[in-house]
């Protein structure tokens, strides 16, 4: 597959980043004043103007990039209940690490199973743009002694936590950057190759946190064979709650949903397809940004204070309570959030520990982001809950509203009463600094930007709260509901948008290996000029 290029933007050289892309590529946007529809006649430069020395973004992605990071041989077993649907396992080699993200001079365990045993080959990837290579190569092991491990018994609520003895220990080097990082596994024998995944974090201040949806992905996951928070099993059903326990103690697989049927991803949960063309088009741009996982949002509330912009990218539905109250402190602390995502703050799960301890490996779904109507009466909020959950025997908590904080969320009333639906996303409010640029006029649409799922049900409570695009969900042509994207103020000069729709950032590029995703007839288009100028028209407010 072939790297696709911005949208009227040329090759860069392969020595690095010149100067004049750097500051084409944070794109002057209108600085308006919070809640204002005017354009702004003022220019703004972007993050991409400090110097070399001051932004480690840019320092970085000048260095050599490589396409090795790619898989090229691999293999994947059927779903025991879907035989046409493969889980992604690869039992040939396959892995996963002891924690979602770590610090450098933290210690670093990674456990490889190999079937049959053989010696496989550790190739360590910090994922970025690198002159658009998409990684660059920081650490290789070039034979490691592999061994097959069991796969764990079925365990309390269902769970599936390996226990596996740790293949490689390695302490993250100081000069390690804030990244998302790959380790590619090659079985030494067959060739077949798979990913493990993590985040190297840092503490440091940076305009923007980028949080991977590492929760997701652990819920979607169906590794060893259909164990996902999806799965039925006796007194669960799929939609219900309390679900079936799922544990990061395993090797992600693809998932319970057919949309992602990338088998090159393997091992990488949802970030390939769905997070990693935002990072790739920000490190081209030169934005300072650091990255971390969901876990990183709950457990570390403080951590969110250090930057000005919190972003939430792709498929992001699952998320704790106290990852809510910390996402509001920081927007209340003067932090602008935006979520590039569709159904995302919908499912509430308990962060839980593992078997042996260790905090925030398990999780399981309790209820929704979805407050109950009011004023209806209580055996119609009965008949409701049962509806929602096929379950009558849990009252799940059905609040906060995630619009609450969004400025939009998934609408339960719709009549697809899920949020699943494509289409083109059309502009609403033209004069608004968010499309300063972009020769949107109200009523032009972006094709095939809404999908797979979507938010609608705008909260027309918070102040300033503007609709900037708005229309029509379908599925197979047949109007499912109505999206709304938003934008609102916080309180201290800053903004919270929602962008509405999981395929944002697929409009913004297309990395090496990269395949726009489909469904429900409507293709999503690839990257486009007006996604990438309202994001930087975003971006330089949030930073302002």
């Amino acid at each position: 597959m072939t790297h696709q290029q911005d949208q009227n933007e040329p090759n860069e050289p392969r020595e690095g980043l010149r100067r004049r892309e750097v500051i084409k590529g944070a794109a002057a946007a209108g600085l308006g004043i919070a809640g204002a529809n005017l354009l702004p006649n003022v220019a703004q430069a972007s993050p991409a103007n400090k110097s070399a020395s001051q932004n480690l973004i840019q320092e970085e992605n000048a260095k050599p990039g490589t396409r090795d990071w790619l898989l090229t041989k691999t293999r994947t077993v059927p779903g025991r209940i879907n035989k046409n649907l493969d889980n992604g396992r690869c039992d040939v080699i396959e892995g996963y690490c002891n924690t979602n993200s770590i610090r450098a001079g933290e210690k670093l365990q990674i456990m490889v199973s190999t079937n049959p045993e053989s010696n496989f080959k550790l190739e360590i990837f910090r994922t970025g743009y690198y002159n658009g290579d998409g990684a660059r190569l920081v650490k290789t092991f070039d034979s490691l002694q592999g061994m097959t491990q069991a796969d764990p018994p079925v365990g309390e609520n269902y769970v599936r936590e390996c226990q596996w003895v740790p293949t490689v220990e390695l302490e993250i080097p100081s000069d390690w950057l804030s990244g998302v990082y790959l380790g590619k596994l090659t079985a030494a024998k067959s060739g077949i190759q798979s990913y493990v995944i993590f985040i190297v974090r840092d503490d440091r201040p940076c305009d923007f946190l980028f949080q991977c949806s590492d929760l997701t992905w652990s819920a979607y996951n169906r590794w060893p064979a259909d164990f996902s928070i999806y799965t039925d099993h006796e007194g669960f059903s799929t939609i219900g709650v309390p679900s079936g326990t799922v544990s990061f103690d395993r090797p992600y697989g693809l998932f319970t949903h057919p949309v992602n049927k990338l088998k090159k991803s393997g091992g990488s949960g949802e970030y390939l397809p769905w997070e990693f063309p935002m990072a790739y088009w920000m490190e081209k741009h030169g934005y300072d940004v650091s990255y971390i996982s969901n876990v990183d949002t709950h457990a570390d509330p403080q951590g969110l204070l250090r930057a000005k912009g919190f972003i939430s990218v792709g498929h992001d539905e699952y998320w704790s309570l106290d990852m809510y109250d910390n996402a509001i402190k920081a927007r209340d602390a003067g932090v602008s959030l935006a979520f590039f995502g569709g159904n995302s703050v919908l499912c509430v799960v308990p962060m839980l520990p593992s078997s042996n301890g260790t905090p925030n490996r398990n999780i399981r779904r309790e209820g929704w982001f979805i407050p109950m109507p009011e004023n209806i009466p209580e055996a119609a909020k009965r008949r409701l809950i049962q509806k929602r959950l096929n379950d009558k025997t849990f009252e799940p908590n059905m609040g906060p509203d995630g619009a609450q904080l969004m400025g939009g969320r998934l609408d339960n009333q719709q009549p697809s009463g899920r949020g699943m639906g494509v289409g083109d996303w059309t502009c609403a409010m033209p004069e608004h600094w968010l499309f300063s640029e972009t020769g949107m006029k109200k009523g032009d649409s972006i094709k095939g930007l809404l999908g797979w799922e979507w938010h609608g049900a705008p909260a027309m409570n918070l102040p300033g709260m503007n609709i900037v695009a708005e229309g029509d969900a379908t599925i197979k042509g047949k109007t499912v509901g109505r999206y709304s994207s938003t934008l609102y103020d916080g309180p201290k000069d800053n903004v919270v948008f929602n962008a509405a729709t999981i395929w944002w950032a697929n409009g913004l590029s297309s990395p090496p290996g990269h395949v726009n995703p489909s469904r429900h007839g409507v293709n999503q288009q690839g990257p486009d000029k007006r996604v990438q100028q309202i994001t930087r028209n975003l971006f330089q407010r949030m930073i302002s």
